[in-house]
């Protein structure tokens, strides 16, 4: 029975380690500030949140596509 308990808490341990390597590992957003100077709108304009960074709206999808 407590080798069970072992193997459950390792699971977990596992999990956890997983999880936390996830977050730390994720790549850095590649919102630039300069895109909102260069079109004179704030970030809210092309991303979904207000304050810039992360989804874009599809007004930023356009302007990412204008820029390669």
């Amino acid at each position: 029975m407590s080798s069970r308990f072992f193997l459950f808490g390792m699971g977990s341990a596992v999990a956890a380690t997983i999880i936390l390597a996830s977050v730390f590992t994720a790549s850095p957003v590649a919102a630039k500030p300069e895109f909102a100077a260069q079109t004179g709108k704030p970030c809210g304009a092309c991303h979904v949140n207000p304050a810039g960074g992360g989804k874009l709206t599809g007004a930023g999808e356009k302007f990412k596509a204008s820029q390669k």
